[in-house]
């Protein structure tokens, strides 16, 4: 769904066999190093080896978002050059029937993204390459997990752009969103998200940051803060990464077959961190500078997460935090409750993010809520700390 140059030189150059992922001209990693994904899409096709070797897949199923009917095809994915930088670049069309429309998306395979920097500079365009202007066309970066069934509560995606250059949905002009979703029901239609806007054109290459920490996740274009998002809102499990251009419907289309693109010039996350947009240009630069076109230690690297400094324990723990529990005393955790900040609950993890699927095998660990949440299983969120096995 969707209501909605390049980084750090010396990673580790190996095959990361969990992922069928590898790293290419990079160096080694260092000590410090907390996970990074990085790519500059030096790809032959869609049907390259190497972008589905790195951790890409070209979308090829049907369905939405978008008119009903239409098509997503690899091929409208590809790699040309512009401004002497390759580049991803997504292509859509509409002749104004279901039948001739088709949409454009690539994504990353493995849903394994959550806390850390997003960034990604990409180029939105205000006309079509070819035909009449005016469609209701979406042009996207955004990350995104399963809906498991109406109003999942577990259910997270962040738009952290969906540029509408010809409006959409009730807007008229051009209109920029940032979208972060607790969850949604498709029929009948019930949104639950917070969202940002900006009213004016973006036509041209922006770099769109998103920093996903702490409970907050703070949007950037051009490194201007544009949004602040948080509570509820904020991401309860894993996502994937992705990118898509697609008509929102076709009612604007006014005649003859209509072609617009998006392009991408590269892609960083950094994991468990969070990095300035100006760090996040001095990493691209890094990487350009040291000729790395692709990089991942997301899998291989630390967790880097922040420790919570101790706080003094008072004789008696003020009536307005919940008891410190032990796991004799604590409650098993409920997928569907709410919890605040201080919460301690019991619970094994599950074996893959699947609450409702087999166990780790580690036992029951002993939890505690860093800040207000909900469907957000201990154990695969930073939104619960691990005080350790019971």
């Amino acid at each position: 769904m969707s209501v909605g140059r390049r980084l750090f030189a010396g990673l580790l150059a190996s095959v990361l066999s969990a992922f069928g992922i590898v790293v290419a001209n990079a160096g080694s990693a260092t000590a410090a190093d907390c996970g990074y994904l990085f790519d500059d899409f030096h790809y032959a096709s869609a049907a390259d080896p190497a972008l589905t070797a790195n951790g890409w897949t070209p979308r090829s199923y049907q369905g939405g978002p978008g008119v009903p009917g239409a098509t997503w095809a690899p091929s409208a994915v590809t790699f040309p050059t512009d401004g002497g930088q390759q580049v991803m670049q997504l292509t859509a069309s509409t002749d104004g029937t279901a039948a001739g429309t088709s949409h454009a998306e690539l994504y990353s395979t493995e849903k394994r993204y959550l806390e850390g920097t997003y960034a990604s500079r990409v180029r939105f365009t205000d006309a079509p390459v070819s035909g009449p202007d005016g469609d209701h066309i979406n042009q996207t970066f955004f990350t995104i997990s399963p809906l498991n069934g109406d109003l999942d509560p577990t259910y997270s995606e962040l738009d952290i752009s969906e540029y509408l250059p010809n409006g959409g949905w009730g807007e008229t002009g051009p209109i920029n969103y940032q979208t972060s979703w607790y969850t949604y029901r498709a029929d009948p239609w019930y949104a639950d998200n917070l969202h940002s806007s900006q009213r004016s054109s973006l036509d041209g290459w922006h770099d769109l940051v998103a920093q996903v920490s702490g409970g907050h996740v703070v949007y950037w274009i051009d490194g201007v803060q544009v949004g602040d998002h948080g509570g509820k809102f904020f991401p309860r499990q894993t996502m994937t990464i992705n990118w898509n251009l697609w008509f929102i419907d076709l009612a604007a289309h006014t005649g003859g077959r209509s072609t617009y693109i998006e392009q991408v010039d590269w892609v960083l996350f950094a994991k468990n961190q969070v990095l300035s947009p100006a760090q996040v240009n001095a990493r691209t630069g890094s990487y350009r500078s040291a000729g790395t076109r692709f990089a991942d230690t997301v899998a291989t690297s630390g967790p880097c997460v922040n420790p919570t400094p101790p706080s003094p324990t008072p004789s008696t723990p003020p009536p307005s935090q919940p008891p410190a529990g032990d796991c004799a005393t604590a409650p098993q955790w409920q997928f569907g409750a709410a919890y605040q900040g201080g919460s301690v609950v019991k619970h094994e993890k599950s074996a893959s993010g699947n609450p409702s699927g087999p166990g780790s095998g580690q036992g029951a660990h002993l939890w505690k809520a860093r800040w207000w949440t909900q469907g957000s299983e201990p154990g695969w969120t930073e939104q619960w700390q691990d005080l350790g096995r019971c």
